[in-house]
């Protein structure tokens, strides 16, 4: 037997899962996989003492993950000088590619559960739902965003949202007028936000209200577009550091339904795209 069935044993698999042969070391690591999910990032020795495997065997399934481009390595959390002597801890993370695979079942959980409320409440429910879902988000945000220089908060935003993995970006917007782009990589509600436009439309007047000034989505990835694109207004056109009525600050033909062309060359570097979106 593997290290990890005598280890592990029934313990690895779901709740409710019948024993079968082979499978006990792909079970033990989807668990592993979904760990991260929920707590990344997270060390190996934490993993190990979580799912109850040897340093050796916890090494063994980080690194097939890695391989599959599940995981990736972030830099350690904590400064070397407080860990005393020794190799700094490697922190482990889920990548978009990670999370993809666990989000599908709740994809259609959630589009069941928004299509059951529009037939009851109709549309305007939807709408409100989908603003008391990016209303906590928004809240989290206001005070980092409206702390930075006023030249400094798209990207601000855009560290924010990468922070919670949406793998943003904030770069010059090549169109003529000037202003900025905001450019999320990463969507983990895409395929609802298809069926259900509502969800970018909340999004877009967040953002509007968190940088004081008009916005306009350009590409989203609910529509295929590569990545949601998101036009800020110069702050100069706007006359004012605070926000507006959240409907005149977004402005004509931003909201989701209605993408428009993406712009031909966005420039991102890879260092600002990098990190792992309600």
């Amino acid at each position: 037997m593997s290290e990890d069935q005598t280890t592990t044993g029934a313990a690895a698999r779901p709740s409710g899962a019948p024993s079968a042969p082979g499978h006990t070391e792909r079970d033990t690591r989807a668990r592993v996989a979904r760990l991260i999910l929920e707590h990344g990032p997270v060390t190996a020795s934490t993993l190990g003492e979580r799912v109850g495997l040897t340093p050796a065997a916890i090494r063994r399934h980080l690194d097939a993950l890695l391989a599959e481009g599940m995981i990736e390595v972030r830099k350690a959390r904590v400064p070397q000088t407080r860990r005393g002597r020794g190799r700094p801890a490697k922190w482990f993370a889920i990548t978009d590619a990670g999370r993809s695979a666990f989000v599908h079942a709740y994809d259609d959980l959630a589009s069941s559960a928004l299509r059951f409320l529009a037939e009851k409440a109709g549309d305007r429910a939807v709408a409100e739902f989908a603003r008391r879902q990016i209303a906590d988000l928004e809240e989290r945000y206001r005070p980092v965003v409206q702390e930075a220089p006023p030249q400094q908060r798209v990207r601000t935003l855009a560290e924010a949202l990468s922070g919670d993995g949406y793998a943003a970006a904030a770069a010059k917007a090549p169109q003529p007028g000037g202003g900025e782009q905001l450019c999320q990589h990463h969507c983990p509600v895409a395929h609802v936000a298809a069926e259900f436009p509502q969800l970018c439309e909340a999004e877009t007047e967040a953002f509007s209200r968190l940088l004081g000034t008009p916005v306009q989505r350009l590409a989203t990835i609910a529509h295929g577009d590569g990545i949601c694109t998101t036009h800020v207004s110069p702050r100069s056109l706007c006359g004012s550091d605070g926000a507006g009525d959240p409907a005149a600050s977004v402005a004509p033909g931003g909201d989701a339904g209605d993408p428009g062309d993406p712009p031909e060359h966005t420039q991102i570097s890879d260092e600002e795209s990098g990190g792992t979106s309600l």
